[in-house]
């Protein structure tokens, strides 16, 4: 007896190819409640792995000196770009063990440069002819085995950052001679090549960037996100930024970006996420950075409190090196940020901001608030030598309102101030005693 086949539905296309329809989707709730992930730049620019990811444009195209002499100075006259590439080895690279280091983090979610300006891509593209990772370099597909490794180990989501633009694509300058009135490169190379890493990996964020000048209209932006909102293998969970062609950041897309290192500092609307570096001159990892280079655990947990109180979200970047090393120092900061949000993690993770970000009176207290448990957190990053902490912008009920330090637990004694605030006297506790270093939590209960 043969079984009936029912007819297949077609897929509801929820979303039109128009700027207005996509914005009016409603970003996936798992990205709000994540707070925190890391960006990890790593490619072709790893190799020479100095001053900058833009290694290469500013070599030869605005061959700035300090790049030319560093050329001149350690390969022979000849030397291309591209003959780094099989200098790319990876050879030390162990997915479970970045895995391991992401998940101790503390971090929700990750973003590997899939294929930066310089057009390298980490998996076999088949648009991209011995410029990937497959064929070049590693041999290997970097981004299946970093994405198996995350989906197998840990619980962060697994995303995927993919410029439009490559700097020296020769369709892509050919369009851009003729002011992008022809699509030669979004058509034969970008377009295709995005379609095939969303089918093959499904990134669950897409973080797009490079817009070369171009339009939207000249990248199909809008088309593209149609199909991943309505019917990509990824589209009910997907979230994507603002950066789809010139004129559209801060203004069109997902969740907002608006710049690099972007942190306003007060409360934005609309869902944003500030992308900075550990490394304060540079996305790809610098064999000549020097300590002070590098920022402390202090200054990153003061951009996460800041950034989580303004209602955004932290992506933190890390640059491995050509081998695949993830380097002890940005290690140490990774396992850092993770041992404080083992103590704090409450007061960051699933929370919403409050309707006051920072303490008008004490400097460096930042709140946020889970409002369902009542519940509001002030973040302070400095120990006060007196032993207690204003706060002016609580107001609090005798009876009903506790503070507590996340890590300590005991309710702590306050009073309360005139026309509004508290003072919370924090427990006296050796360095040892400490629930934790480089910033702390109380919890409030009932306070308005």
């Amino acid at each position: 007896m043969r079984s009936l086949e029912l007819p297949r539905l077609p897929l509801l296309l929820l979303f039109d190819p128009t700027w207005e329809s996509l914005d009016a989707r409603q970003l996936p709730g798992w990205f709000d409640q994540a707070k925190f992930g890391i960006f990890v730049h790593w490619g072709v620019f790893s190799v020479p792995s100095f001053g900058s990811e833009w290694f290469w444009w500013y070599w030869q195209k605005e061959k700035i000196p300090k790049y030319v002499d560093f050329m001149k100075n350690n390969y022979p006259p000849d030397f291309t770009y591209a003959d780094f590439g099989p200098q790319f080895t990876a050879k030390f690279f162990d997915a479970n063990q970045w895995a391991d280091i992401l998940q101790a983090s503390g971090a929700k979610y990750i973003v590997l440069t899939s294929k930066h300006h310089e057009g390298f891509t980490l998996w076999g593209s088949k648009y991209s002819w011995n410029w990937n990772a497959a064929d070049e370099g590693p041999k290997r597909d970097i981004v299946k085995e970093l994405a198996v490794a995350i989906r197998n180990r840990t619980d962060l989501r697994f995303g995927l950052y993919y410029s439009l633009f490559e700097w020296f694509h020769p369709l892509f300058l050919e369009d851009e001679s003729r002011l992008f009135q022809t699509q030669q490169f979004p058509v034969s190379k970008m377009l295709p090549e995005l379609y095939e890493l969303v089918n093959t990996y499904q990134p669950e964020i897409l973080w797009s960037d490079g817009d070369g000048g171009a339009p939207d209209t000249y990248w199909n932006s809008t088309g593209f996100l149609a199909w991943l909102y309505n019917e990509s293998p990824v589209r009910d969970t997907v979230v994507t930024n603002d950066r789809w062609g010139a004129g559209s950041i801060c203004k069109h897309g997902g969740y907002y970006t608006c710049s690099d290192r972007y942190n306003p500092g007060y409360l934005l609307l609309h869902k944003w996420e500030n992308c900075m570096t550990i490394d304060k001159f540079s996305w790809g990892y610098r064999r000549n950075a020097g300590i002070s280079d590098y920022l402390t655990i202090e200054e990153l947990v003061k951009q996460l409190v800041e950034t989580v109180s303004c209602g955004g979200n932290l992506l933190m970047n890390i640059g491995p090196t050509k081998d695949g090393i993830i380097s002890p120092i940005f290690e140490e900061r990774l396992r850092q940020m993770g041992t404080w949000l083992k103590v704090n993690g409450e007061a960051i993770y699933e929370t919403r901001a409050w309707r006051s970000q920072n303490d008008t009176v004490t400097p460096d207290v930042w709140y946020t608030s889970k409002p369902k448990s009542n519940l509001v957190y002030a973040l302070f990053l400095k120990w006060p030598t007196s032993g207690q902490l204003l706060l002016d912008q609580p107001k609090a009920t005798l009876g009903a309102t506790e503070v507590k330090l996340l890590g300590h637990g005991q309710p702590l004694n306050w009073t309360s101030l005139e026309p509004k605030g508290i003072t919370v006297e924090l427990p006296h506790l050796t360095f040892h005693q400490m629930p934790c270093e480089w910033g702390w939590a109380l919890a409030l209960s009932n306070v308005t």
